[in-house]
Order: structure tokens, then sequence, then C-alpha cells
């Protein structure tokens, strides 16, 4: 059965009234977040490390080149890429940076099951970003939202706030959801200018409307995959599988 219709057969399991209009539902195989009523994250219950929605994998395709040792992810929501991650090594050490006290609340009671070991800080992304040390992360993970309210110089500032913090061994992978193709485009030329020396490859998401960006530090071998890289973490048959995925981006010159 389609994704879709195991979420139109759910019930609702908590529901937060404020502006941000929370909202956890589930059936006997998914768990969903919701804000506003748009789904925003979904656990496969029996199986809650797995990677549920195609931009998932799409922002964690950087596995195929190294072994991250310390990741950031800008955002938790329901925590899928923070679940995968534990999941999938214990070398990795994650911190998720969340604003909303009740987007923490509802992944420490409805979206850990295994109480994967995650450092949570609550905060402002950004504003958090900004007292860090750059040399400590070797991957940030964002998503990006466009405020219609706000002009897209605003998702221009939130770029150069997050590149300003990728040293030249780093990766960046950053997922813009329901973007025009001019601003696409404003936001690669505008990438471009800021990591000049990073390598630049995009994926448009079948069916959906996001745009993942992963900015690779120079070194890595985007356009020549081994059959087998020793260096990543990932399961032999994900590799082969998430190999050909890769193939599918666009890369700017």
């Amino acid at each position: 059965m389609q994704l879709e219709k195991h979420l139109a057969q759910g019930h609702l399991v908590y529901l937060s009234q404020a502006d941000d209009a929370i909202s956890v539902s589930e059936n006997a195989y998914f768990r969903w977040m919701s804000f506003s009523n748009v789904v925003q994250s979904v656990m496969h219950k029996r199986k809650p490390w797995q990677l549920t929605l195609p931009h998932q994998t799409a922002l964690l395709l950087p596995l195929l080149f190294y072994r991250p040792s310390h990741i950031l992810q800008l955002g938790l929501g329901g925590g899928n890429l923070d679940r995968y991650l534990t999941h999938l090594s214990t070398d990795i050490s994650l911190t998720s940076v969340e604003m909303s006290t009740k987007v923490i609340e509802c992944f420490n009671q409805y979206f850990n099951p295994e109480n994967a070991k995650i450092d949570i800080v609550n905060s402002d992304g950004l504003q958090w970003l900004k007292t860090q040390d750059e040399e400590f992360f070797d991957w940030i993970i964002c998503d990006i939202y466009k405020d219609d309210s706000l002009p897209f110089s605003n998702t221009i500032e939130q770029l150069e706030q997050i590149t300003s913090k990728i040293h030249k061994y780093a990766c960046a992978s950053i997922n813009l959801p329901d973007i025009s193709d001019d601003e696409v485009n404003l936001a690669l030329t505008v990438l471009q200018q800021l990591l000049p020396e990073h390598q630049l490859v995009y994926f448009h998401i079948p069916n959906y409307l996001n745009i993942v960006i992963h900015l690779c530090p120079a070194h890595w071998q985007v356009d020549s995959l081994v059959k087998k890289n020793k260096q990543s973490y990932l399961p032999k048959k994900v590799y082969k599988r998430w190999r050909k995925f890769w193939f599918h981006g666009n890369q700017v010159s």
C-alpha cells in the first residue's frame, strides 16, 4: 500500500493548539508528525531507523564517500535522519539543534523508541551555529524553509550563515522545499560564490517539491564512485543502490 494511503488511515495521538499546530498520528504501521496538517516526518514503527521519504535518502548520499565523525543537523522534526544515522554506526556523534520545545518533547515521547543517543540542543539553529568552532563538525545537514512573507534574500542569508561554518574538508547538505526554478538557480549561484573550492551537486526529488543540494569537498571523486567504498558506513546492498541514485544528480561546474 502506498504511503499516502497509510497516512489517510491514522488516528490522532497528540495535538498542540499553539501557533505551530503540531500533531502526531499513527496507524498499525506508521507514526507521523504534522505541522498545520502538513506531514513533516514519518516513522516506520517496526523499523524506526528506516528512511520513509525520498528526500531523506538524497540528503544522506554523502555517506557514499566518507565516514563522518561529527554531524550537525539543524532541525530535529520527527528525527528520521537521526534514527538512521545512529542505527548505522556507533562511531557517529550526532547533534541536532531544534528551536521548538514541543518538537523535542514529541520526538522524545513518540519518535525515539530505541532511545537513540542524540545530543539535542534547544536553540535557534543558525544563532547557535554562530557560536561554534567550524573545525568541529565534518557534515552539516539542514532544511531551509522559505517564509513566503519574507523576500528570498532571507533564504540567501541563511545559506551564507551555514556556509560560513564549512571548512574545506567538511560537507554541507541542504534541503530546500518548495522554491521556484529562478530561486534554485540563484541559490546555486550564491553557494558557488560562497564556497568556490567545494563541488556542488543537486537533486530534484521526483514527485516532490524538494531540491537537495550537496556541497562536497574538492578531493571527493564525485564522478567516479568505486563499486565498493571501504570508507563508507553503508552496508554493501545499500551502498550499491545509493550509488545508482547519486548519478541522477546534477553537478554545477
